[in-house]
């Protein structure tokens, strides 16, 4: 058995692209601490932080086979700080989004009311979705469901990495007109 506390990260990388399980436990065992405490200092909260690590590390095994040739220690502290980036960024829209429904007060609409509204929001979201040209639409599912990278995408639809990206700019502006149209129409067709 080699001994994979001596191996140097780019050794590493090539063991973890064929799959070495004890190559990806000794990056975690040197990595895991190291990055909990990068990101335990910008979040201040030790559950989110361990459990923000810990995916970390499940996507550097899902993917695995496209990490050859990499700086193995920037790309683990450029992921943290784009998942922390990403975390923020929806902890602020959470707390808006409450803040507003916390500040919103309406009592004459009942909890199921709100519910009922909800799923009809739901349901025109979904079948704008569908509605949507196919491969437009796989590109979207691809990039907001299974959140993949534009890259990914492309490799997995043999497209360029402009292509998709033009295809979720255009899903998302097509969307956001459909959407908004639907909804202008049910809310003036209820009054």
């Amino acid at each position: 058995m080699a001994a994979y506390d001596l191996k140097d990260d780019g050794e590493l990388i090539a063991l973890l692209v064929a799959g070495d399980r004890s190559a990806f436990t000794e990056i975690f065992n040197r990595y895991n601490k190291l990055l909990y405490s990068h990101v335990l200092n910008k979040i201040r909260d030790e559950d989110a932080a361990e459990d923000l690590v810990q995916d970390i590390f499940v996507v550097l095994w899902e993917k695995r086979s496209l990490v050859q040739n990499i700086n193995l220690s920037g790309y683990l502290f450029t992921m943290t700080r784009n998942r922390i980036l990403n975390m923020l960024s929806h902890s602020k829209i959470v707390s808006d989004y409450a803040s507003a429904i916390k500040n919103y007060e309406q009592p004459s609409y009942p909890i199921a009311d709100e519910l009922i509204q909800e799923k009809q929001l739901s349901a025109i979201i979904e079948s704008e979705i569908n509605a949507l040209p196919p491969r437009m639409r796989e590109v979207f599912v691809l990039s907001r469901y299974k959140h993949l990278s534009n890259k990914e995408i492309a490799a997995r639809l043999g497209l360029s990495e402009h292509t998709v990206a033009d295809q979720i700019k255009k899903s998302l502006k097509t969307l956001r007109f459909r959407i908004g149209v639907r909804i202008l129409i049910s809310c003036t067709t209820t009054f």
